[in-house]
């Protein structure tokens, strides 16, 4: 196949697909020897600034509406209760200390954690099961899914603010201790843990006490 042949397959498939397609699915589908990378860039750069955008989310691709045109996809309708104060805190513990244990996030919030809290976090598709970790009582590890890099239009993990953002944005304290870092979540992507079983699975219970703030003790 000549590059455009390549480019125009490597479209369709991306506007035929239900969902974000990576590099490999796409070589794949193709001839041996097509350069997907090339047509992918070109795409993208074809792309820009027009009613749709090709994106990399996780290191897969897709066709997105252009931000400034979201207004017009909007749909009047009820609004969603929001995460209380407790997920939102517990999500982005999850975010940069992944995988990390329930222990982990009650030891860095300063609080209990309500089993609640980790259920919608799990249901809306946020967090998920990483595995068991590697010590005594082999604890269940969390972290975060495609939809968190998509709900917060995060490329990856490497793309969450670090400490010079969250400062011009205010949410650091200019008093914070000089030896305070902001953990890096990409560098904890390595790490392995004993893969979760079915049974394993079985075990993590959820309840249903949803959205509402959990009691701080």
């Amino acid at each position: 196949m000549t590059a455009e042949e390549v480019e125009r397959a490597v479209e369709a498939l991306l506007f035929a697909a239900a969902g974000p397609l990576s590099a490999s699915e796409l070589a794949y589908r193709l001839p041996e020897g097509a350069d997907v990378g090339k047509a992918l860039a070109s795409l993208r750069a074809r792309y820009a600034g027009r009613g749709v955008s090709l994106e990399v989310i996780n290191d897969r691709w897709q066709f997105r509406t252009a931000p400034d045109l979201a207004w017009l996809m909007v749909e009047e309708r009820e609004e969603p209760r929001r995460l209380s104060k407790a997920a939102l805190e517990t999500l982005a513990i999850i975010a940069y200390h992944q995988p990390v244990t329930r222990a982990e996030i009650e030891s860095v919030r300063g609080v209990g954690l309500s089993r609640g809290t980790l259920d919608v976090l799990h249901e809306m598709n946020l967090i998920k099961l990483k595995g068991r970790r590697r010590t005594p009582g082999r604890p269940v590890t969390y972290g975060t899914t495609e939809t968190f890099l998509e709900q917060f239009s995060l490329p990856s993990l490497a793309d969450l603010p670090g400490m010079a953002e969250m400062r011009a944005a205010g949410l650091l304290d200019i008093n914070v201790p000089a030896d305070f870092m902001v953990p890096d979540p990409s560098q904890g992507q390595g790490e392995e843990g004993e893969q979760l079983s079915l049974d394993d699975l079985n075990e993590v219970e959820f309840a249903k006490d949803y959205l509402e703030d959990e009691p701080e003790r």
